[in-house]
């Protein structure tokens, strides 16, 4: 299983999910007013829209919190984000490419850089890790939707790369520019999904030891806590022996 899956589970282990929720809230609502200001306020009409009040609501974000973003958006007095991709090493090596949206670059770029610095890692330019990256499209179902045959049927029909099945649930890979098709047809074959989104998917991968993960797992949370951040990825791999240790820890 690829790095980012395996931190949303140790996130889920640690109750680290509930630490953030008010915090994602946010972030999820600010994608929505900035997808919508971007575009038409109309999700059937704006792809980047449907897919942020999609995965607002996989998040169990109140329907009015979703509709206060979107009529934000169209106000004279919304704010203007920039989308900016910070990209650089953590402990062992692993690579960690951190998606912001901020109405102040320099303070952004510094928190950044300081949480880098004081948690053992190193932010670099940008490319100096995105080639170990693909960009790709996530749509993920619980394993309870069907069995792995069924929803790769399902998956290869829609258009998707790729289906990757464990006991909890289905993750289906597409290429980043299918998601919003290969989403409305898997809903229309498998009904609502979990979640569905963009994502930096390794290409390679950093093996990390229990000490390792630990001081890494570190570095991501802070950047995590960080209001202008909006999503971070890492490409680290575990042992599972390591993965039950560092539970164990929490």
């Amino acid at each position: 299983m690829a790095g980012h899956s395996k931190w949303a589970n140790i996130q889920h282990r640690k109750g680290r999910q509930d630490k953030l929720r008010s915090k994602l809230f946010s972030k999820l609502a600010k994608e929505i007013t900035v997808a919508a200001k971007m575009g038409d306020p109309d999700p059937e009409k704006n792809p980047r829209l449907r897919l942020a009040v999609k995965e607002a609501k996989s998040n169990s974000v109140p329907k009015d919190v979703i509709e206060r973003a979107i009529k934000k958006s169209q106000g004279g007095d919304a704010e203007n984000y920039d989308e900016i991709r910070y990209e650089g090493y953590g402990p062992g090596g692993v690579a960690v490419i951190v998606e912001a949206m901020t109405d102040n670059r320099n303070r952004t770029a510094s928190t950044v850089r300081s949480t880098f610095s004081k948690n053992g890692g190193n932010l670099g330019e940008t490319g100096s890790v995105g080639f170990m990256f693909d960009r790709k499209g996530e749509v993920v179902y619980p394993a309870s939707v069907g069995d792995a045959d069924t929803v790769m049927m399902a998956a290869i029909e829609a258009g998707a790369e790729d289906v990757q099945s464990d006991e909890d649930n289905h993750v289906i890979i597409c290429a980043d520019t299918d998601l919003n098709d290969v989403a409305n047809a898997l809903e229309a074959d498998l009904g609502e999904s979990e979640s569905t989104k963009l994502i930096w998917k390794p290409n390679m991968t950093t093996e990390v030891d229990l000490e390792g993960l630990t001081k890494l797992m570190k570095l991501l949370d802070t950047l995590e806590e960080d209001d202008d951040v909006q999503r971070v990825t890492a490409n680290f791999e575990a042992s599972d022996d390591v993965m039950a240790a560092f539970a164990d820890e929490g």
